[in-house]
């Protein structure tokens, strides 16, 4: 009986708990979840290239997917929006501050300033004197002084050699002396002087073949052939190339050395894009050597036409240079400057130019905040300046830092449709 009545006890204690908080609830009022605005989308962009926008969605013209640009992204942050009029942007001035706007004024004057080019130096082809064999034979001695980068003079003996071809010509040109002594007799209608002409060619034969003038002096005076010929210098210089070692067999025609006038050398210098159009034949340059110091030395723009390299992609300039104390030396590297100046025209800083590929635009200042994109037309670009052809006035106000933010934010601000350029 006890049981029965504990349990009903529990089921009247179950039915006021429900009652309770059936109560409770109905007291509450009733919450509706929170309703999320959808987001309006105006158009999309490439994150890399913001100038590029689209209305619909995908991929830009580099592979990049196209990042959708929300209405309220876009009313939250309206420094840069378009004002009225084509091409105009408004720009507040905590913007301007923020991507570095930085004003300049088109200029009309003359432009002067530096073209700087590497070069080397090289030897004057006019000035350069090879000593080569006249026939076969061997090298017997090696005089001193004859090494390569040694200074000798015209007539100085530099190597003795044996060649069947040397005595031979000593041995014409003893014959044409004796013939001029005792000449033969003349028939009539005879060339009177033939003699007199034979002798001059066999002593020219022997200044060709290396003799010098003490040698063919001695020839005539002693009348007797030298096996052992010494060759002389063809001109005084600096010996560049030495081919010659001892008991060496040469043939005809081997060159044995080479002597150079450093006197005088040329120097070939380096022009990238347009920078030729710039130095006229005849144009001076300052000179100096590369990680050395030495007195300033100039050199003249040659008359030769600059010669292209497909290598380097560079016009090869050659100018002369007067090397009285023989600081150039052949193969030396060389800085050269040019005081280039330019006729009088419209420039402004080259940074100013923003170049799309398609056209050219500067920013021109309208006052409060005010740019206006503003298409040109530009000639040549020099010294860090680029000439205005038609588009700008004299003392026109333009952008000449930040222009590469400011097209692009203003690009992304209008929502060109699809439009890159």
């Amino acid at each position: 009986m006890k049981k029965v009545w504990l349990a009903a006890l529990s089921l009247v204690g179950v039915a006021t708990c429900s009652f309770l908080a059936g109560s409770l609830y109905e007291r509450r009022p009733a919450t509706k979840p929170s309703a999320v605005p959808p987001r309006t989308v105006l158009y999309y962009r490439d994150a890399m290239n913001p100038s590029y926008t689209s209305h619909e969605p995908g991929k830009a013209p580099d592979g990049m997917e196209l990042q959708p640009v929300y209405a309220d992204e876009h009313s939250s942050n309206q420094h840069l929006m378009p004002a009225t009029g084509s091409g105009v942007a408004q720009v507040s001035l905590e913007r301007q501050q923020m991507i570095g706007v930085r004003l300049d004024r088109a200029e009309r004057s003359t432009t002067t300033s530096t073209l700087r080019a590497l070069g080397h130096v090289a030897l004057d082809e006019d000035r350069v004197f090879p000593l080569s064999a006249a026939g076969d034979g061997w090298v017997t001695r090696i005089l001193s002084g004859t090494a390569t980068g040694n200074t000798v003079r015209k007539g100085q003996p530099l190597v003795v050699v044996y060649a069947r071809d040397y005595t031979a010509a000593e041995r014409t040109f003893l014959y044409a002396m004796r013939a001029l002594e005792n000449p033969p007799p003349v028939a009539p209608g005879d060339y009177q002087n033939q003699p007199a002409q034979t002798l001059q060619e066999a002593r020219l034969v022997l200044q060709n073949m290396g003799f010098g003038e003490a040698q063919i002096e001695q020839l005539a005076k002693t009348r007797q052939v030298m096996l052992d010929v010494p060759l002389t210098a063809p001109a005084s210089g600096v010996i560049v190339t030495r081919n010659v070692f001892l008991k060496q067999a040469f043939g005809r025609g081997v060159e044995l050395f080479r002597i150079a006038d450093l006197s005088h050398v040329w120097i070939v210098a380096d022009l990238f894009g347009d920078d030729a159009a710039y130095v006229q034949r005849g144009a001076t340059a300052r000179l100096s050597l590369t990680n050395r110091s030495a007195p300033p030395l100039r050199a003249t723009v040659g008359e030769a036409l600059s010669p292209f390299d497909g290598e380097s992609r560079t016009l090869k300039l050659r100018l002369g240079a007067d090397n009285p104390h023989l600081i150039l030396r052949p193969g030396m590297p060389v800085d050269l400057e040019f005081q280039v100046t330019l006729p009088e025209a419209i420039h402004v800083p080259a940074d100013a130019v923003v170049d799309s590929g398609l056209r050219k635009t500067v920013f021109v200042d309208r006052g409060g905040g005010s740019f206006e994109s503003r298409v040109v037309e530009t000639g040549w670009r020099f010294g860090g300046r680029v000439q205005i052809v038609h588009g700008l006035n004299p003392g026109e106000s333009i952008v000449v830092s930040g222009t590469f933010l400011l097209d692009s934010e203003s690009h992304m601000r209008q929502g060109n449709s699809g439009r890159h350029d």
